[in-house]
C-alpha cells in the first residue's frame, strides 16, 4: 500500500499543477531560510572538543580588584605572576600557558621574503590536553620546557609551504633570526570555536603554524601579538617591569578528571587568592573562577548573536510557510470531497484515508525538500553577506544537512497535513453521494 499511496501522491501532484507550485514554494523556500542559517549556527555552536569538555578548565584569578575588574568577574587571562605561581603549584595532572605571538619565518637559504606566522608559545602538555593530532614527530617534553629549549611545533600547511609537506622532523627552522629545531608537524588541526583561545581571538581565526616553548618565548621577550589588557598607571619600560605589571595576557589551563579533583583546585585558587591578599599584594577578598569549555564558551558569549537572530527570524519564516501550506493542503483535499466520499462507501477506513493523504502530502515536502536543497546551496554560498567572512566559510553543505534538508522538508509537511487528513478522513460519504 505503501508503493500505491506514493503513486497516488505522485499523479496528485500533476493534476493541479499551479496548487503544488505554491505548496513546493512554500517548503522549499522556508526549509531553504532554515537550513542556511542552521548551518552557521551550528558551525559556531558546536562543542569543540567533546571528548574532554567537561576535562578542560581555564582558571581565573581577580589580579584588579573590584573597582576595575569586569563587573564583579575576574580577567580572562593572568599576568605573569599568577601565571607561574599555578605553574609551580602543579595542582592539576595536565597543565599548560599560552599566549599569541608574531614570529616571521625566514625560509632556507634566504631566497624568498619572510612569512609573517600565526604562532603560540605554550607548554608542553598543550599537545595531549588538546589532543592535537600530529603527522610527523611530536610534541616535546616538560624536561625541555625547563631547559627553555628552542624547539618548536610547525603545522602542516606551513610544512608543505617550506617543505614541500616532507617529514621535516630534526630540520632547522630560522625563526625571526634564532634557529630552531622541528620536533613535529601538527596534521590540520583548528578546532572552532577556538576554546583555548578565546582571549586574543574571537575563536574562528585561522589555522596556527607554530608552537614555541612558552619559557623560550619569555627568554626571547616576546610581546604578546594578541590582546593585552592592563589596569591602573602603566608606567613600566622593561621587559621585566611588564612582567610584574597587573597587565593580563597568559591563558592558562587545566585537565582536571573528577569533580574531586575540580573542588580540590578550586580550593587552592582560593587559598592562593587568599595569600595575596593576606601578602598585601590583593585589597580584596579572593575572586576566582574555574570554567570548562563549555561554560567558558557561555561566558565568553562566542556564538554571534547574528546568528541566533537569523535562525529565529528563518524559523518564523518557515513557520509561516507551513501555515499557508496548512491552508493549501486542505484546500486540495477538500476539493476532492466526493472521490473521499466513494472512497468511504466501498469500505475505505479512515485510517486508510488517512496514510493516503499524510502520503500525498510527504510526496510534496519531497518535492519542497529539492527545491529547498538548491536554494539551500545559494544561500550557504552567500551567507558571507550577512555573517564575517572567517564565520561565513563554516557554513557548509555536508551530507548531514543534505539528509536535515530533506527529513525537515517531509516532516514538516506531514504534519502540516494532519488537521487538513483529519478533514478529509471524517468527510461524511451519505452526504457526498447525494450531493453528486
Amino acid at each position: 500500500m505503501f508503493a500505491y499511496y506514493f503513486q497516488l501522491g505522485l499523479r496528485s501532484l500533476r493534476r493541479n499543477p499551479a496548487l503544488t507550485a505554491l505548496m513546493v514554494m512554500a517548503i522549499g523556500f522556508g526549509v531553504a531560510a532554515s537550513m542556511t542559517t542552521y548551518s552557521v549556527f551550528r558551525a559556531v555552536s558546536g562543542n569543540p572538543i567533546p571528548d574532554k569538555s567537561a576535562r578542560l578548565f581555564t582558571p581565573q584569578i581577580d589580579a584588579w580588584g573590584p573597582q576595575q575588574n569586569l563587573k564583579g568577574e575576574p580577567a580572562e587571562a593572568v599576568g605573569y605572576t599568577d601565571a607561574m605561581a599555578l605553574m609551580r603549584a602543579h595542582e592539576a595532572k595536565r597543565q599548560t600557558l599560552l599566549y599569541q605571538v608574531q614570529l616571521s619565518v625566514i625560509p632556507e637559504g634566504n631566497r624568498d621574503m619572510p612569512l609573517n606566522a600565526i604562532s603560540y608559545a605554550v607548554s608542553s602538555d598543550f599537545f595531549s590536553m588538546f589532543e592535537v593530532p600530529f603527522r610527523y614527530g611530536g610534541g616535546w617534553s616538560a624536561q625541555d620546557d625547563d631547559a627553555r629549549a628552542s624547539d618548536v611545533v610547525i603545522g602542516s600547511e606551513l610544512d608543505r609551504k617550506l617543505f614541500g609537506g616532507a617529514n621535516s622532523v630534526g630540520r632547522t627552522l630560522n625563526l625571526g633570526g634564532h634557529d630552531y629545531r622541528i620536533v613535529g608537524v601538527a596534521s590540520h588541526w583548528n578546532p572552532r570555536p577556538r576554546f583555548y583561545d578565546l582571549f586574543s581571538t574571537n575563536g574562528f581565526a585561522e589555522e596556527p603554524d607554530i608552537y614555541i616553548v612558552f619559557n623560550r618565548a619569555l627568554d626571547l621577550e616576546m610581546r604578546p601579538s594578541g590582546r593585552n589588557s592592563c589596569r591602573g598607571s602603566l608606567s613600566f619600560t622593561t621587559w621585566q617591569e611588564y612582567l610584574q605589571s597587573n597587565c593580563v595576557w597568559i591563558t592558562p589551563w587545566v585537565e582536571l578528571d573528577s569533580s574531586a579533583e575540580v573542588d580540590s583546585y578550586r580550593r587552592f585558587l582560593t587559598n592562593y587568592a587568599d595569600v595575596q591578599q593576606r601578602a598585601g599584594r590583593f585589597a580584596w577578598a579572593p575572586n576566582v573562577r574555574l570554567r570548562d569549555v563549555v561554560q567558558w564558551l557561555d561566558y565568553e558569549k562566542v556564538v554571534p548573536p547574528e546568528s541566533r537572530m537569523s535562525l529565529v527570524v528563518a524559523l518564523g519564516f518557515f513557520l509561516i510557510c507551513l501555515v499557508n501550506t496548512i491552508g493549501l493542503l486542505l484546500a486540495k483535499f477538500m476539493r476532492r470531497a466526493s472521490e473521499i466520499g466513494v472512497r468511504r462507501a466501498l469500505g475505505a477506513t479512515r485510517g486508510e484515508i488517512y496514510a493516503q493523504y499524510l502520503m500525498e502530502a510527504g510526496t510534496v515536502g519531497l518535492a519542497g525538500g529539492v527545491l529547498g536543497l538548491l536554494l539551500t546551496a545559494v544561500g550557504v554560498a552567500g551567507v558571507g553577506v550577512l555573517f564575517q567572512p572567517e564565520i561565513a566559510k563554516l557554513a557548509t553543505l555536508d551530507p548531514s544537512l543534505v539528509a536535515l534538508t530533506f527529513a525537515v522538508a517531509i516532516a514538516a509537511t506531514v504534519l502540516a497535513a494532519f488537521y487538513p487528513a483529519w478533514r478529509a478522513a471524517h468527510v461524511q460519504p451519505a452526504w457526498q453521494l447525494k450531493s453528486s
